[in-house]
């Protein structure tokens, strides 16, 4: 009974230890490839700072294999001594890890392509939908804004570059009246839906194909308006707009031809349209928010270090109270010795480069992050060959 206690218990040390080793694995594998991914693009920035070329490895797999092993046995003397027969129990548990990581250079073509060419609208709103800061969003992404006449003509270009300080300081006063009516629930970011009308049949009845065929193609058959026959029509989901009504409100033609007006401008510009008579109005503001690519982010960090630092701008008098206005949309420090607080940070060049320890510029790190994430990690279908290392 003794010898079948003492087994029991070698099977269920093992046992232990096999889940546990396992859950401690999981949880260190993954901090440490969301640790690597940061610290890639603080290192990225490091090497833009220094006028290098950035360069992403990401790791695509980990294949770790667990071995748990319990054994169990006696030992003994007889008859060492006359009289005497001495014996023990000998227990033991193993846990051995064998972990093979795959890491992928982003190179080639696709993914060059990727990094430098700006980003499309649809992300600008998707990060605005989920609750990201717009005044953070906007001072990162945004290039700059492209005023515009109401009937589209260009009239000059506002850079949010610290190395054009008027533009800077416009394109500033800008975004904080845009961040202003954004945390008073008066502005309005979002793709524009409307009705499309195609050409109307003539007034007889409607034959049985014409209506499986408009079915099939995502038509639906109506009553035109003012006439007695019959149009085809369709709900479309248009451009992004910024607006400080809603455009919810406005009639079918008039959301069609603001769509029209969006349409006119690449994918990369979002339309702008703060009209008087509505909250903010005093300040009209009419043109395009030209977005940049991940490449043009980090350029711009990274020339916030020394090139080209930013500096502190008041907000319009006719924007009223903003609840924040940091100097930098995401700061970086460079010092000689290792930063003291847990921050993202990397070491290159014989010194330290850290996101600054503030509330602001870990949030903007973050949202770094997912920009990073949604722009250049998709290498499930990559045809560069990975490295593998085993361990």
């Amino acid at each position: 009974m003794r010898l079948l206690a003492h087994l029991c218990l070698a099977v269920a040390f093992a046992g232990c230890v096999g889940p546990a080793a396992l859950h401690q694995a999981v949880l260190g594998y993954d901090e440490t490839v969301s640790r690597l991914d940061g610290e890639m693009l603080v290192l990225n920035i490091a090497r833009t700072h220094l006028n290098l070329p950035a360069h992403f490895t990401v790791t695509s797999s980990i294949a770790a294999t667990f071995d748990y092993r319990a054994n169990a046995g006696f030992v003994g003397t007889f008859f060492d001594t006359p009289g005497i027969t001495s014996y023990g129990l000998a227990l033991g548990a193993s846990v051995a890890e064998n972990p093979t990581l795959s890491i992928v250079p982003i190179q080639g073509e696709e993914f060059t392509t990727r990094v430098l060419t700006p980003m499309d609208e649809s992300k600008f709103a998707f990060l605005v939908f989920q609750g990201a800061p717009f005044d953070m969003v906007l001072r990162l992404m945004a290039d700059g804004f492209e005023v515009q006449d109401r009937d589209g003509t260009f009239q000059r270009f506002v850079l949010n570059s610290p190395t054009h300080p008027p533009e800077y300081e416009e394109f500033r006063r800008r975004a904080l009246h845009l961040t202003w009516l954004n945390a008073t629930r008066n502005l309005f970011v979002g793709a524009l839906a409307f009705r499309e009308s195609l050409t109307p049949t003539g007034a007889g009845p409607l034959s049985l194909a014409d209506l499986v065929g408009a079915v099939e193609k995502g038509y639906r058959w109506r009553r035109a308006r003012n006439t007695e026959g019959y149009e085809l029509s369709r709900p479309v989901t248009g451009r992004v707009v910024v607006t400080n009504y809603d455009p919810r409100r406005l009639s079918d033609a008039d959301r069609r031809a603001l769509n029209d007006r969006a349409a006119a401008n690449p994918r990369n510009f979002v339309l702008v349209d703060v009209r008087p008579g509505y909250p903010g109005g005093d300040f009209p503001l009419f043109g395009a928010i030209k977005l940049r690519s991940l490449n043009s982010i980090l350029a711009f960090v990274a020339a916030g270090i020394s090139q080209a630092p930013e500096f502190d701008m008041e907000k319009d008098p006719r924007t009223e109270t903003v609840s924040r206005n940091p100097r930098q949309a995401l700061a970086i420090r460079v010092t000689d010795a290792r930063p003291g607080a847990p921050v993202p940070q990397v070491r290159y060049a014989g010194r330290y480069y850290a996101v600054a320890d503030t509330a602001w510029d870990l949030e903007a790190f973050t949202l770094l992050y997912h920009l990073f994430q949604m722009t250049v990690t998709d290498v499930s279908r990559v045809a560069v060959p990975a490295i593998t290392i085993s361990k």
